[in-house]
C-alpha cells in the first residue's frame, strides 16, 4: 500500500508531536507499506520519513523545484521527485496513493488536507483519509467540521469522508476498516 502523509516541517513544535510521526513512519515500514510525502527533512515531515527509513521502508519525497535549492530536501530518502510547483506536487501527493494520512501541522498541510476532502467529497478521491489527532490537535477542527455540517454547508453523509484517531498505533487499523468511498458521491457532492 502507498501512504500519503501530510506533514508539518517546523521543528519549534512540543516533541510529542515528534515522537508521533516517527512512530508512524516505522509502522508504516515494518507494515510493508511505502510512504510518500512532501519531501522535507525537518520537522514532522523529517520525523515521519526517518521513522520509516530507520526500518527500512520505500519513502517518496516529493518536494517542489525552489525547495531543493534552499536545500530543504530530505537526503537520504528512496526516492526524490522534484516538480515545478506546489500544485503540482499535491497532485503527485494522491496520484496512486491507497491512503491519507494527516499529521498536525500548519497551513500547508490543512490545504492538503482540505483539497483530499474536497475531492473525495466530488467523487475523484476514494481512500480512507485519516487525521492524527496528537494532543488533541484535530479536535477543534472536527467540531468546526461538524457546524459546517450542522449549517448545511455539506451533507451529513460527509463526516464519513475522513476519520480521527488518537494513537499512532490506531492509524493502520483505520485505514484498513475504512470503506472505499461511495461510488455514487456525485449524487449527493451538493447540499440538499
Amino acid at each position: 500500500m502507498r501512504i500519503c502523509v501530510y506533514a508539518a516541517s517546523s521543528a519549534q513544535i512540543h516533541p510529542e508531536f515528534l515522537t508521533a510521526a516517527h512512530a508512524l513512519g516505522e509502522r508504516i515500514a515494518q507494515a510493508g507499506h511505502s510512504l510518500v510525502y512532501g519531501g522535507g527533512s525537518t520537522g514532522l515531515m523529517g520525523a515521519v520519513a526517518d521513522g520509516a527509513l530507520k526500518h527500512g521502508g520505500e519513502v517518496i519525497g516529493i518536494l517542489p523545484k525552489f525547495m531543493a535549492d534552499l536545500e530543504w530536501g530530505h537526503p537520504g530518502l528512496t526516492e526524490l521527485q522534484l516538480v515545478e510547483d506546489m500544485r503540482e506536487r499535491k497532485h503527485r501527493l494522491l496520484t496512486d496513493s491507497d491512503a491519507v494520512v494527516a499529521l498536525p501541522g500548519g497551513c500547508g498541510t490543512l490545504e492538503e488536507l482540505f483539497e483530499a476532502i474536497t475531492l473525495k467529497r466530488l467523487g475523484i478521491y476514494f481512500n480512507p483519509i485519516v487525521l492524527l489527532n496528537t494532543r488533541g490537535y484535530y479536535t477543534a477542527l472536527q467540531t468546526f467540521m461538524r457546524q459546517v455540517i450542522d449549517e448545511k454547508f455539506m451533507n451529513a453523509e460527509h463526516i464519513a469522508m475522513w476519520s480521527l484517531v488518537d494513537a499512532v498505533e490506531s492509524v493502520l487499523p483505520e485505514i484498513a476498516a475504512t470503506p472505499r468511498w461511495r461510488e455514487d458521491a456525485r449524487d449527493y457532492a451538493v447540499v440538499r
